[in-house]
C-alpha cells in the first residue's frame, strides 16, 4: 500500500504546482503526518522535493526533475494498483474454456443482461484481474469469441492489439 502511496505523491507532484500538506493528506486520504513521513522517504530516494515556507507554502518538485512517472494505465486504481472489473460479452464456448483452465478469474454473470442483436447466444458476465496487462494477456487466451465492454480504455486497447495482429497475418 505504500509503495502505491509514494506513487501517487509522485505522480501528483509532477504537475508543477505546490502542494500543501494538508492538501495532498486529503488527495491521498492519509493524516498530514503520514505525507510529511512519505515526502522524507521520496526526498531520501532522491526525488528532488523541496519546501517553501509561509502562507503560500508547500511542497513540489525541481524543475529539473526530468524523471517522469508514467500514469497508471486506463482502468488501474492507484489505491489498490488493481483492475476493478472487466465487464465482457463472450461465446458460450469461450465460457467454457475460463471456466475450465481457472483463467480469467472471478466470472461473475451480470443479471438482466441486454442479449447484443448479432450474436443472441453470447453470454455477458464480468472478470476480475490483478493488474491491465494480465487482463489483456488472459483476454486474448480467449481468442476472438470474446468483447471487452468495459473500460472502454481497455476495450480501445483490445481493438488496437486486434488490429495489430490481423496486420501480421495479412496473407
Amino acid at each position: 500500500m505504500r509503495a502505491g502511496r509514494l506513487l501517487r505523491l509522485v505522480l501528483i507532484l509532477q504537475d508543477g504546482r505546490r502542494h500543501t500538506a494538508a492538501g495532498l493528506a486529503d488527495q491521498l486520504q492519509v493524516s498530514t503526518r503520514t505525507v510529511l513521513r512519505d515526502l522524507e522517504s521520496l526526498s531520501t530516494a532522491g526525488v528532488p522535493v523541496y519546501a517553501t515556507r509561509g502562507p503560500n507554502g508547500g511542497f513540489q518538485l525541481l524543475d529539473t526533475f526530468q524523471r517522469t512517472v508514467q500514469a497508471l494505465p486506463p482502468g488501474l486504481t492507484a489505491a489498490r494498483g488493481q483492475l476493478r472489473r472487466v465487464r465482457v460479452r463472450l461465446a458460450p464456448g469461450a465460457l467454457q474454456l475460463a471456466l475450465v483452465n481457472g483463467r480469467p478469474e472471478g466470472w461473475r454473470p451480470r443479471p438482466n443482461p441486454t442479449p447484443a442483436a448479432d450474436r443472441p447466444e453470447w453470454i455477458e458476465g464480468s472478470f476480475r484481474f490483478d493488474s491491465y496487462d494480465t487482463a489483456i494477456r488472459e483476454l486474448l487466451a480467449l481468442g476472438p469469441d470474446i468483447e471487452i465492454l468495459l473500460p472502454i480504455e481497455l476495450r480501445t486497447t483490445m481493438a488496437s492489439i486486434g488490429r495489430r495482429l490481423a496486420r501480421l497475418h495479412r496473407t
